[in-house]
């Protein structure tokens, strides 16, 4: 993995999370640009590396409060645009044993909107780059911008991108079960990379191990899956390698927030640095397991 651009593509909210003494603390995070922001830190302030975030957002105050943290993080902000009668979505943390649980308010969210215009998809998606989208950035489009989407990163792909796709699977945003498995399945069909959940997908899907998750991946077209499966042996396939499995190191988390986005972001610099098959993956671990010690999504590690 070559690329020295990483794009993230998806929603970011508003993130109302618990700060351990009964009050909320307020931040902005969302699965891609969880990555992306994690991503930024791995690879530092080396200007070889760009990373950067698709999505679209308002024009109110709260949107300009987004994009100037975006900023100040690093992420580039070339590729969001705006709209005057849209916001940012929110959402709020419940935790419960280190486990999370989420409420959500975005209705209204601009982030909807992200794939509206194929031409600025294609303008964005332009050059060789890592193209990392989710379940999630699909599950909040419309069905004719699903496929603009899903279009355009296959057309990217065709020109030198590599596209990655973390299903993240979150049912409640999906019409329902048949869509689900329509578009998680149409989408994975053009990715290079597959970083799903075992046990997101053993409910969807009825996986009984992460092998078979990795191989109906494969056998879909992609070069290289990992199932992340949490304190569980992760499984990872690729075409140069086989199967294997890795054990991460034992943890007590006290929120799991982020945790596979995390993940990502570890692997995905680790191999745009160079890192083999291995090492990246335990990049990717060693990351998360950090993360997964701190309250909320972006931990300053």
């Amino acid at each position: 993995m070559a690329h020295k651009k990483l794009l993230t593509i998806g929603e970011c909210m508003v993130e109302m999370a618990p700060d351990g003494a009964g009050k909320y603390d307020m931040n902005f995070a969302g699965d891609t640009l969880n990555t992306a922001w994690y991503a930024r830190r791995c690879l530092g302030n080396d200007p070889a590396y760009h990373v950067g975030y698709l999505t679209c957002a308002g024009e109110d105050a709260v949107s300009d409060r987004m994009l100037a943290f975006l900023e100040s993080s690093g992420i580039e902000t070339d590729h969001i645009t705006r709209n005057p009668d849209r916001t940012v979505g929110l959402y709020m943390i419940q935790l419960d044993n280190g486990e999370r649980s989420f409420a959500y308010w975005r209705d209204t969210s601009a982030a909807k909107l992200l794939a509206a215009d194929p031409a600025r998809l294609d303008a964005a998606f332009d050059g060789e780059s890592i193209l990392l989208f989710s379940g999630i950035t699909l599950a909040i489009l419309s069905p004719d911008h699903r496929q603009n989407l899903i279009d355009a990163l296959s057309r990217a792909r065709a020109n030198g991108a590599e596209v990655v796709f973390d299903t993240n699977i979150r049912p409640r945003l999906w019409e329902n079960v048949e869509a689900t498995h329509h578009w998680l399945s149409k989408a994975a069909a053009i990715a290079d990379i597959m970083l799903p959940s075992f046990d997101e997908e053993e409910v969807m899907f009825g996986d009984k191990k992460p092998a078979d998750t990795a191989l109906r991946y494969r056998d879909l077209g992609a070069h290289t899956v990992i199932v992340k499966n949490g304190a569980d042996e992760l499984y990872a396939w690729s075409k140069g390698e086989g199967g294997f499995t890795l054990h991460p190191d034992p943890v007590q988390p006290v929120d799991s927030t982020a945790a596979g986005d995390s993940f990502n972001a570890g692997f995905l610099t680790a191999r745009m640095q160079g890192a083999n098959l291995n090492d990246a993956l335990r990049a990717g671990m060693a990351l998360s397991a950090q993360v997964v010690l701190h309250r909320g999504a972006l931990v300053k590690l």
